[in-house]
């Protein structure tokens, strides 16, 4: 019934939400941390901006394909 169908999509989502917002700051996070190591120039900036770049780009695809997750679950 539905009632049934949207009590397991809550309980698909209340973890699934918990996740989106960890990866949403774990990009932000990476973020501020590669635009902190460009400003410092040097060689900080030449040894972790290329991994920090990289490790931002699989975290932004990461929290999409959980927000299409999100958003195919909820029947949108």
């Amino acid at each position: 019934s539905f009632s049934h169908h949207l009590i397991a999509t809550v309980r698909i989502m209340e973890p699934l939400l918990i996740v989106i917002v960890l990866a949403l700051l774990a990009t932000a996070v990476t973020l501020l941390l590669g635009l902190f190591a460009m400003g410092s120039g040097g060689a900080t900036d030449d040894m972790v901006s290329t991994p920090l770049m990289w490790a931002r780009v699989g975290l932004q695809g990461f929290t999409c394909l959980l927000l299409i997750a999100a958003v195919v679950l909820q029947g949108g």
